[in-house]
């Protein structure tokens, strides 16, 4: 017996997804043939069959996540496909005789249900609402349950036909590996038994079969796994018009995000007017806070305790960004297919700040002072779950069409939550725009360990003195908060001055001045 085995991913890819399986268990396989496909966030991979031989097990369904050196499954080798037809009549003319309920008897060993790898650092997770109850028929790769991280959700789908026996109730905390559950295959082999029993009392049993199995083939697109749920009802989408791709014809989160583009603009809902409050109903209540935001919680105040935090204000006057993003947005989008808005020229102008004040771009470790000589933007998202900070890669090597489209593709995964773990680590310096809610003014807490994060605010009308004359001008407020144990207050300064002068005078960037 030859394992196949999950490859090395690539530097600093330390996980990655089963896409598809293109052999069933028992199928023949060639060396070398085709078996998986895996995804990572950077690359696909394809994993062949070690052996001629025979398909013999899959221990790594589609949609789990592995690491490199994780068997996924096995070839028997020299065995023929060919064994499994011929030994069908055999077991049918068995099935024929008075024995038959006797041979049936013995059920299958229970497979188990286990916490996947949820990715690096992530040690433990929340198990989610269960979509099948106790004692329920389930078939193989439909969707179980959710396991919820501090960083991602896991899906977590049935490893084989059986019935579902749950050993982890919603709720629990779970680590890597753990039994959540089991899959026992005494309930499916029930069905046939009864099925080929030929006393008319069995018709009953089979009819009812039949209306189960018509169920669940009507149903794919309806049970949607709560990550699915999410994208489908932010975006108003049809489950019943997206093109589904995944295992027993279920629809996948990538398939829901694929069809946002596609669908059509749905008709204005009619205002519902709100209802009035029930008489009964309670005056509080306790509800129990996920893990994103146990995470945010815990993260936040640590960084509170931990650096010692200080916030200088500035003001830019945004009329001469404004008239250089009016003059030139059409043509823009037209050229690049993506708009041209205000976080583009902040990036860049941050990114030039940086070169200039190194320690804003450094962290402390211990006693030491790490500085960073390349420039991974954060860039503070809000979800309907809690916040989150993307990082945009090497930011001082992208166009201002490469930020905004970069930023754009961020924060709709974000939105989706169809981040990575990769996406959200490693950041040197965050931007965040309270503006976009209408904040006029915040104190920013640091992203730590990062020592800067820059506040972006309201832009509004104000009357300003421009040479000796009242003026109304578009102003914003910028806020930097910065860690004074390795920034002093003349670089914070300097560095938020530096960033008002390349965003009130755009062409100097132009001239490197």
């Amino acid at each position: 017996m030859a394992d196949i085995l999950t490859p090395a991913l690539g530097e600093s890819v330390t996980e990655a997804t089963i896409a598809k399986w293109t052999k069933k268990v028992g199928d023949a396989v060639k060396k070398d043939e085709l078996l998986v496909e895996l995804e990572t966030d950077k690359v696909s991979l394809e994993v062949v069959s070690p052996a001629d031989g025979v398909l013999g097990d899959i221990k790594a369904a589609e949609g789990d996540n592995v690491v490199p050196g994780t068997v996924l499954g096995s070839v028997t080798e020299g065995a023929s496909a060919a064994a499994a037809p011929a030994a069908a009549p055999a077991k049918a003319a068995k099935a024929d005789t008075k024995a038959a309920p006797a041979a049936a008897a013995p059920a299958a060993a229970a497979i188990d249900i286990t916490v996947p790898v949820m990715g690096e650092s992530v040690a433990e997770g929340s198990m989610g609402k269960w979509v099948k109850k106790n004692g329920d028929q389930v078939k193989k790769d439909e969707l179980l349950v959710e396991i919820e991280t501090d960083k991602v959700a896991v899906e977590v789908s049935a490893p084989a036909d059986g019935v579902l026996s749950i050993a982890a109730d919603e709720g629990a905390t779970v680590t890597p590996g753990q039994k959540i559950g089991s899959i026992s295959g005494s309930g499916a082999a029930s069905a046939p038994a009864a099925a080929a029993a030929p006393a008319p009392a069995a018709a009953p049993a089979n009819t009812g079969s039949a209306q189960v199995s018509g169920q669940a083939s009507g149903a794919k697109n309806e049970t949607l796994s709560p990550a699915v749920q999410r994208v489908v009802g932010e975006n108003n989408l049809d489950p019943k018009a997206i093109a589904a791709t995944g295992p027993k014809g279920n629809i996948t989160k990538a398939d829901a995000i694929a069809a946002i583009g596609q669908a059509s603009a749905p008709a204005p809902a009619a205002a519902v007017a709100p209802a009035a409050p029930r008489a009964d109903q309670p005056r509080e209540e306790r509800v129990k806070m996920t893990r994103l935001r146990q995470t945010i919680a815990r993260r936040l105040k640590e960084s509170q305790n931990t650096a010692a935090q200080l916030t200088t204000f500035n003001e830019v006057d945004m009329t001469n960004v404004m008239a250089l993003r009016a003059q030139y947005k059409e043509v823009f989008e037209k050229r690049h297919g993506v708009k041209l808005g205000f976080m583009s020229f902040f990036t860049k102008a941050v990114v030039a700040a940086l070169h200039e004040i190194p320690a804003v771009n450094a962290e402390i470790d211990g006693t030491d002072i790490i500085y960073k000589n390349h420039y991974d933007i954060g860039v503070a998202v809000g979800t309907d779950k809690g916040l989150v900070v993307p990082v945009l890669r090497d930011a001082d090597t992208l166009s201002l069409a490469g930020i905004e489209k970069g930023i754009g593709a961020l924060g709709k995964a974000a939105r989706d939550g169809a981040l990575t773990m990769d996406q959200m680590q490693g950041g040197t310096f965050t931007i965040t725009n309270g503006g976009t809610y209408g904040s006029l003014m915040s104190t920013p807490i640091l992203n730590a360990p990062q020592s800067g994060i820059l506040g972006m605010h309201n832009i509004v009308q104000r009357p300003m003195a421009i040479n000796g004359e009242v003026k109304i001008r578009p102003m914003m407020y910028l806020a930097l908060s910065y860690d004074h144990r390795i920034v002093d207050g003349k670089e914070a300064v300097t560095f938020l001055v530096r960033i008002k002068e390349l965003l009130e005078d755009p062409q100097r960037a132009l001239l490197d001045l």
